[in-house]
């Protein structure tokens, strides 16, 4: 039986609503995954992550391969047990500090190099290492180790990054030991639709447990960012969930649902909430502004987060004048919260055939909403 169940397809989209099958219980999808970079929610507990409605999480390779270690997570019991997180979770390969820290970094066809950004030791990453890696820190899905580039790229840059990518996704799954943990394979191609086309059709030949649209969101635009998801979407696997990682903003996320993308991760719930920023139905709130001193109504009214439950928007802005903790805790649960909120409007879109029209209005409310 597959892992990846496509229960009901939109009409006039290529939306799909699906159940994912994992070890530690099942996924609904399409789904938004809290970044837990290094083990944790910054200023989350599991308890109120769980409040929000997320129901996986993603964690980063590279980061607790520097601390806390993979043999102390494996000694306390695994990621899991390490993070008080009985839900899914992914690992990302640490591909993407390739990208993030090649000013550190020194990048071959074997692997990689980086000097850590902690203490400037020496660390040597490749698909064999990275997967193993996974493998013992116990996440329910893995990523394949690639090699993601800025955009700009230069054409011959691109193309060996694409080679990279799809000879390292070969060793990855040769390498890849734990049966109970799924593998997935990683396109990448910047903008350049016959590179993505090329390495979705090299990718599919390896036959991940799912597939993953790496290097967007790095600069290119919403425009070309979306014209690419579009076109690499339909050349992958009807029968295996689609990620596209590291978006993003409640746009792109309905823009590449429709074009039948399954998963999401980004970071920008909780850092925008630990900034000030609230993310509503309605547009941006800044709760830093002197408009929200005395106002005693919740971010948003129609949120059953915590934060808007027990909070007053008048509250939450002293808290962040006043340095406390507190705001960027509460902002940071509502932030979560209305991204899962989406999810779940879009899912239940989906089931009753309606989600289409609703994505076109809302892709262009919330273009000029979130300017």
């Amino acid at each position: 039986m597959s892992k990846f169940q496509i229960i009901n397809k939109d009409q006039d989209s290529e939306a799909r609503l699906a159940v994912l099958e994992t070890a530690h219980g099942p996924v609904r999808t399409p789904v938004f995954m809290p970044v837990a970079t290094a083990g944790t929610i910054k200023g989350i507990t599991p308890q109120h992550l769980q409040e929000t409605g997320s129901s996986i999480i993603l964690a980063n390779t590279y980061h607790l391969l520097q601390r806390p270690g993979v043999q102390i997570v494996r000694k306390i019991g695994g990621l899991h047990k390490f993070m008080s997180w009985d839900k899914p979770i992914l690992t990302d390969s640490g591909g993407y500090q390739v990208f993030s820290l090649n000013s550190l970094a020194k990048i071959d066809d074997e692997g990689v190099e980086f000097a850590s950004h902690i203490d400037g030791q020496k660390i040597y990453l490749n698909a064999e290492i990275a997967t193993k890696i996974q493998n013992q820190l116990g996440a329910d899905i893995i990523m394949s180790f690639d090699q993601c580039t800025n955009f700009p790229c230069e054409e011959k840059k691109l193309k060996k990054a694409v080679q990279r990518t799809i000879k390292w996704a070969k060793r990855c799954k040769k390498a890849h030991e734990n049966s109970e943990q799924m593998l997935f394979g990683i396109v990448q191609g910047g903008i350049n639709l016959d590179l993505r086309t090329y390495c979705a059709k090299e990718l599919s030949k390896i036959k991940f447990d799912g597939y993953a649209l790496g290097g967007l969101s790095v600069g290119e635009g919403y425009e070309n960012m979306t014209k690419t998801v579009n076109h690499t979407a339909e050349l992958l696997p009807k029968d295996k969930p689609r990620y596209l990682m590291g978006v993003g903003t409640p746009v792109d996320i309905i823009s590449a649902v429709k074009a039948g993308i399954d998963m999401f991760d980004c970071v920008l719930p909780t850092r925008n909430g630990r900034n000030a920023f609230a993310f509503t139905m309605n547009g941006p709130l800044r709760l830093r502004n002197s408009s929200h001193i005395d106002k005693k109504e919740p971010v948003e009214k129609d949120c059953d987060c915590y934060c808007c439950r027990n909070f007053t928007r008048s509250a939450v802005r002293h808290f962040f004048n006043a340095n406390e903790m507190l705001g960027p805790i509460l902002l940071s649960i509502h932030n979560l919260r209305f991204y899962q909120r989406l999810m779940e409007k879009i899912r239940n879109l989906i089931a009753d055939k309606q989600f289409a029209q609703w994505a076109d209005d809302n892709i262009n409310k919330f273009k000029t909403l979130y300017k």
